[in-house]
């Protein structure tokens, strides 16, 4: 039955490409309507439906999940309403700043959809021949391209507000089942919560990207549909943008106040309740790590697909559907393959803390993420087999391998990297024995050294996929090692719902059982962290390889790219150069921020008391004296205070980075040309990812060393206090500019993809000969102007600033303060 299927369907479909290959114009006529004729029909219906209808399946898989979620304890079936209580303070505190958020990026979406899309109005690059219907005109591109923008950043948006939404509920519901059930309970509420955040994201996009897909091809041919989806990828790199800088800037910068407080002032934890930060840090974790992530890996989800079908669309005759057919085929088959692997992460582990094997709860999610992999390889082949049915689809299927391949392993060499239970991390915990500064120079040495094989294992990708297929094999590898996205956002989800787990349980002061297995889970949560950003590091630096090779198709193949041309070598330079002031501007911010909310807290300190008169620190001093303290003895913080300040001057911050990374492209392609613009990518993506696997494994690295010394019981001597401070270091580094850098390339591809149309002659649209250097130097004198005017700007309102801005609270006199 198996052969019999297969022998129909390699007949069928080929058979299918070619009629579509050779309808012409006048096939066509009529498609104005909306009752096109039935092969036109089949047409549009061939490439979306079945990830329309796959869109529609999980989301109704994530609703399912949410369904068991709810079933799962809570801090009222524990007794613990504290847990309930401050979970809801949470959630209330990211919905206010998500609201904040949009505001701007709404503004933001609606001026750069109407600049973007405004050169389409008058200079469509439809043009005649992919025009459908011959009474219809191109000038409406425009309007397509900015409509598309509005509905992707409308679905990143979607995303990561449901995305934050999920996990502020399974945060409280992972803490309290620690407190009645197993470890290994636990463990699976957690992937529940962290799968359901998974396929909801999944879900949105493919049914957001085949519905405009299917939309577009109205009165267009499916090339140059894709082509206008470039609008859609735009909408969610700027929702991409806006969510992961300035999550990213409040998430760190109301840690590192939560920290510092407890080191320059009071005997006091991070996760204790009378900390003003700590709410805010909360906050942060769940908008810089859980949204932040979200709307990275969709950026790159939709980029990889966008650039793979845009690549396949310049295919000529009847080689061109099957092409941009596959990248859609190979989302939804690895939608499926991820249902399964889902199904097959659980733990038995029982420990109680501590002594619970690491290993065990990795390899509780590890296995579900090569079960999908193996399938996703294996079922891959029948769709290769039925598009292309030749030795070339061999070759295609060979670059899935790789591209699936190559995602699997920069996870493990990530996690190697990371874990405390390997020698890197390990021999960062041995050099404290010396103090802070070796504990920073041997975390720098790692990072440094970390870079060796992820770089490898994306050039042996690059390398191996262009031999066998071309540009057209990068693209696809790169689409394959995202089509697993489910899974993987369900493992990386659970790495941050973990850590806000832990947070909570302290918080609410639970008991120690149940917070000595919340430790295993911060732990473990921590490990798929760090293996959630190099994940996303390696996927973003394939994406917008992708995305470059779309810009040179798009520019025009004639023009000479060679790096000995003195016009492409300073453009490699000038992009080597972004990445470094991109991820700077981030960093300044968040130590700006964290002193202006340290400042705050010694207010609080001193300023906020009770109905007794009793101030925040006696409160503090006697509670960490006596443990509890009586109700009406107690002093509640103002935690909002601290949120309203990370909140407004995270959007600040916000500013300078995202319009640098927008402009830096226009500028170079509008200003000098195309070969510019090509070297300045090429050096972007070569700087951005070296800094960004060094960042981040620095970071990642840094933070488990001082796990391992709370593991060991030294966190309180020389040793623990010296990876405390190099773990204040690495903090900005992996949660901020580390992960910010993924963003500020793929970004940078995708506007200059954007941009590409306009960088050709009019006269040699058809033929693919880009501009001249300085060709049209008139027109980047608009970008330079816009750079200028917003660095006066930034410099006035002192967000550009080398001076201290941060106003330092002094304290009372000592008779006022004394009891």
């Amino acid at each position: 039955f198996r052969s019999l299927v297969l022998a129909h369907l390699r007949l069928a479909v080929p058979r299918l490409f070619e009629k579509m290959a050779t309808l012409t114009a006048e096939d066509y006529l009529g498609c104005g309507e909306w009752l096109c004729p039935l092969n036109r029909v089949w047409e549009r219906y061939f490439y979306t439906i079945i990830p329309f209808w796959l869109g529609v399946a999980s989301l109704l898989f994530a609703i399912f999940m949410k369904f068991r979620l709810d079933k799962k304890p809570d801090g009222k079936s524990i007794d613990v309403a504290a847990l309930d209580t401050i979970a809801a303070q949470v959630r209330s505190g990211a919905k206010a700043f998500l609201k904040v958020e949009y505001m701007f990026l709404s503004a933001f979406v609606f001026v750069l959809s109407i600049v973007f899309g405004f050169p389409y109005w008058f200079e469509p690059v439809s043009g005649v021949q992919w025009v459908i219907d011959k009474d219809a005109e191109a000038w409406d591109d425009g309007f397509r391209f900015g409509g598309l923008c509005w509905v992707g950043a409308l679905t990143s948006a979607v995303a990561c507000w449901l995305g934050v939404w999920l996990s502020t509920d399974v945060n409280r519901r992972t803490a309290a089942s620690c407190s009645k059930e197993t470890l290994g309970y636990a463990f699976n509420v957690a992937f529940v919560g962290s799968s359901a955040v998974g396929f909801m994201v999944v879900g949105l996009v493919l049914f957001s990207i085949s519905s405009c897909y299917w939309l577009m091809m109205h009165n267009r041919s499916p090339h140059l549909a894709i082509q206008l989806m470039i609008g859609f990828g735009f909408g969610t790199s700027l929702s991409a943008l806006v969510v992961r800088v300035a999550g990213g800037i409040y998430a760190k910068s109301t840690d590192v106040g939560a920290d510092l407080i407890g080191m320059t002032e009071v005997e006091i934890s991070e996760d204790d309740a009378h900390n003003p930060a700590v709410i805010a840090d909360k906050v942060g974790d769940n908008v810089g790590d859980v949204a932040g992530l979200i709307a990275d890996l969709l950026e790159s989800y939709v980029g990889a697909i966008i650039a793979a079908g845009a690549i396949g669309s310049t295919f000529p005759g009847q080689a061109g559907p099957p092409h941009m057919c596959l990248p859609f085929w190979l989302v939804s088959l690895g939608w499926a393959c991820s249902l399964v692997g889902t199904l097959a992460v659980s733990s038995s582990e029982e420990g109680k803390g501590w002594d619970a094997k690491a290993g065990n709860l990795l390899w509780g999610l590890n296995k579900g993420i090569y079960l999908t992999a193996v399938l996703f390889i294996a079922f891959s082949w029948g769709t290769t087999v039925i598009l292309f049915n030749n030795d070339y689809g061999w070759k295609v299927y060979c670059c899935i391998i790789i591209g699936t391949v190559t995602g699997v392993c920069n996870g493990k060499v990530t996690e190697y990297f990371t874990s405390f239970d390997f020698g890197p991390t390990t021999s960062i915990k041995d050099r404290a024995y010396t103090g802070p500064a070796t504990v920073v120079i041997q975390g720098l040495g790692v990072g440094m050294i970390s870079t060796v094989a992820p770089t490898c294992l994306l050039v042996a990708c690059i390398l191996a996929c262009n031999a066998l297929v071309g540009a057209y094999g990068v693209a696809i590898a790169a689409v394959a090692m995202l089509s697993t996205m489910g899974m993987n956002i369900s493992c990386d989800a659970f790495g941050p719902v973990a850590d806000s787990a832990g947070g909570l349980a302290r918080m609410a002061r639970m008991d120690d059982a149940a917070k000595a297995k919340i430790d295993s889970l911060h732990l473990l949560g921590k490990t798929k962290a760090a293996t959630g950003k190099g994940f996303a590091t390696g996927s973003a630096v394939i994406t917008s390889v992708s995305l470059v090779i779309a810009v040179k198709v798009y520019v025009g193949i004639f023009i000479n790219f060679s790096v000995s041309e003195s016009v492409l070598l300073s453009g490699l330079l000038f992009g080597a150069m972004l990445p470094y002031l991109l991820s700077a501007l981030p960093m300044l911010s968040v130590g700006k921020i964290g002193s202006e909310i340290v400042e705050e807290v010694r207010r609080q300190l001193y300023e906020v008391k009770n109905s007794n008169g009793k101030r925040l620190k006696e409160a503090i001093q006697q509670s960490t004296e006596f443990m509890t303290l009586a109700e009406e003895e107690d002093v509640a913080p103002e935690t909002d205070k601290c949120m309203n300040i990370a909140s407004s001057q995270a959007i600040k911050e916000m500013l300078a980075p995202v319009f640098f990374a927008i402009l830096a492209p226009c500028l170079c392609g509008l200003f000098v040309g195309p070969r510019f613009l090509m070297g300045t990518l090429a050096g972007a993506i070569v700087s951005g990812a070296m800094l960004a696997f060094k960042t981040t494994n620095a970071g990642s690295a840094w933070d488990n060393s001082k796990k391992l010394c709370k593991k060991l019981s030294i966190e309180s001597m020389k040793q623990g206090q010296a990876c405390v401070v190099g773990d204040a270091v690495g903090d900005p580094l992996k949660d901020t500019s580390g992960p910010c850098l993924n963003i500020f390339i793929k970004v940078m591809s995708v506007v200059s993809v954007t941009i590409a149309p306009f960088l050709k002659d009019d006269s040699s649209k058809l033929t693919g000969v880009g501009n001249e250097d300085w060709e049209n130097w008139y027109w980047g004198l608009i970008p330079l102007l816009l750079g200028l005017l917003m660095t006066v700007a930034l410099m006035v309102k002192r967000i550009l600033t080398w001076k201290d801005t941060v106003v330092k609270y002094q304290e009372p006199a000592l008779e006022e303060v004394s009891c």
